[in-house]
């Protein structure tokens, strides 16, 4: 008998592990310890193996062979072990305690049961068991597609793409206790290519002893260099591991192509207000998860803003349910203080999406002509610590790019901005750049240039376009060898001629009458949305 790490209670030792499993509340041992128990167990240590495993004790034969028969037969109908049993019973009766039916752990242990359980935040308490307490995830839903392929022990390598707080972990685990397979959680940030190797190794031994695959989940998978993820190519190509890798960046930039295309690719969409909403009150419901019971100020109204605030995380809102309660218990606590105490800080990463999808409504919201987008966005950007120069360089694209030649006073004013934010930087060169962002948002626009551009980029393409012989009369003639071979001869110098004017081909000869400028500032298509009004 040994005793519980966390409860101190009595436990067999085969059962130890199935003990802590089930939170301490299973294979506990009722019968008290014994002195004359543990000397009997002390002394058949020192037993010859027959008596102790209870076989029949030989006798030297007698005179007669019947008396033979009838020693053995006598000894072999009670053994020594259930001889020294029988004796401690009948010798000592009260010390085996009457079994009591449904025997409850003592109450003031109760706390040392589910202590680590406490001690984890109110997002992992709250973390779902199975794929029926999934929210908001369709691909995990009664007719979800990688439900099917689970059920069907289908498992293939993955890489699940979503948002903060969507369930990737939650998911990957799910998936683990399913299928029954071996489950090795890594992360990026913590475990290299040594470890990872040691993992392949050690799934392709449980593999080849016991047919039982392995599940590697490696979180924030895109936190891997390219030459890391190598690693993980020839384990999952060879179907010695199962690699469910979560990312909250675009698989796309972030995974390599060639382990991306040896996985499957499944987006986890942003988790409604709704969802957010019934995770919070399943969590409110849910009994013994929240360590102190929430006021009346913790009502259907606050859970409704908690959810708004939360945008999408279920992890932050299920944290920040926690802080409300703990708040809301507070002597003179009102809703409002409860609303000021939840700050939380927008959510942006320079290096990833958030930087790129920002970035983007900024330009096309001046491409739009909408000011008030336009200024929301480069507040955002500002607020969140975006570097101003990056926002300033995106403007003199605009300039050129969108306004063109409809204004060509625009690209001056974008590159005077980008000195001025160079020169005086944050705070105040916010104030350039918003009064740059509003005058080219308010400019006539014209891609006439850029469209242009574009076709002759698009002309490149061509078979042999881009390796065409220049004219002879246009190309360059530095050196007497160049003069004698003709280059530039017969070139009309334009400004000699009056209004400068002159007759001359510009474009090589199998390009002649090509054309790649616009004619119009804008294109000529209509929105069907427009028509009619």
């Amino acid at each position: 008998m040994v005793a519980c790490p966390i409860c101190d209670k009595p436990v067999k030792p085969k059962d130890i592990n199935s003990h802590i499993d089930s939170n301490c509340e299973t294979h506990i041992d009722s019968t008290p310890p014994s002195t004359q128990q543990a000397g009997n167990g002390l002394s058949n240590f020192f037993q010859t193996p027959g008596p102790k495993r209870g076989l029949p004790i030989s006798t030297p034969k007698s005179g007669t062979n019947g008396d033979s028969k009838s020693s053995i037969n006598d000894v072999q109908s009670t053994p020594l072990s259930s001889q020294k049993k029988r004796s401690f019973e009948e010798e000592t009766p009260a010390v085996r305690p009457e079994p009591v039916e449904n025997e409850q752990p003592p109450t003031a242990k109760k706390p040392k049961v589910n202590a680590f359980h406490k001690a984890a935040p109110l997002a992992e308490r709250m973390r779902p068991r199975t794929l029926d307490d999934v929210c908001g995830q369709e691909l995990v839903g009664p007719r979800g597609i990688l439900r099917n392929l689970i059920e069907q022990d289908r498992v293939p390598s993955m890489i699940l793409w979503g948002g903060a707080g969507t369930g990737k972990t939650t998911i990957a685990r799910c998936i683990a206790s399913m299928v029954g397979s071996r489950f090795v959680e890594i992360n990026s940030t913590s475990s290299g290519v040594g470890e990872c190797k040691k993992i392949f190794a050690e799934a392709r031994g449980e593999l080849g002893l016991t047919g039982r695959k392995t599940i590697i989940f490696c979180d924030e998978i895109h936190r891997f260099s390219k030459s890391q993820q190598d690693v993980f190519l020839g384990p999952v190509e060879s179907g010695q591991i199962t690699l469910i890798g979560a990312t909250t960046e675009n698989p796309s930039f972030k995974v390599q192509n060639a382990l991306l295309s040896r996985c499957r690719t499944f987006t986890l969409q942003k988790l409604t207000d709704e969802h957010i909403r019934l995770i919070l009150e399943r969590a409110l419901t849910t009994e013994g998860v929240l360590d102190t019971k929430p006021s009346e100020l913790v009502d259907s109204e606050l859970i409704a803003y908690l959810a708004a605030f939360s945008d999408g995380d279920a992890r932050t809102a299920l944290n920040l349910l926690e802080l409300s309660v703990s708040i809301s218990n507070r002597p003179d606590t009102t809703k409002d203080d409860i609303k000021t105490a939840l700050t939380k800080t927008l959510v942006y990463d320079r290096a990833g999406d958030q930087h790129y999808d920002t970035i983007s409504a900024l330009h096309k919201s001046i491409r739009g002509s909408d000011p008030t987008a336009a200024l929301y966005y480069l507040a955002r950007m500002l607020q969140s610590g975006e570097d101003p120069l990056f926002i300033a360089r995106r403007l003199v694209v605009v300039a050129s790019e969108d306004v063109g030649l409809a204004d060509n006073s625009m690209l001056s004013l974008a590159t005077a901005t980008y000195t001025a934010v160079e020169k005086i930087g944050m705070p105040e060169c916010r104030i350039a750049l918003g009064h740059c962002t509003v005058a080219l948002s308010l400019a006539p626009k014209s891609t006439r240039s850029y469209r242009s551009l574009n076709n002759a980029y698009a002309a490149l393409g061509e078979p042999g376009v881009a390796s065409l012989p220049i004219p002879v009369h246009l190309r360059n003639a530095p050196t007497k060898l160049m003069k004698e071979l003709g280059y530039g001869a017969e070139y009309k110098y334009n400004p000699n001629y009056k209004d400068g004017r002159v007759k001359q081909e510009y474009m090589p000869d199998a390009l002649r009458n090509r054309v790649f400028m616009e004619e119009n500032d804008l294109g000529t298509e209509v929105d069907p949305d427009l028509r009619g009004r």
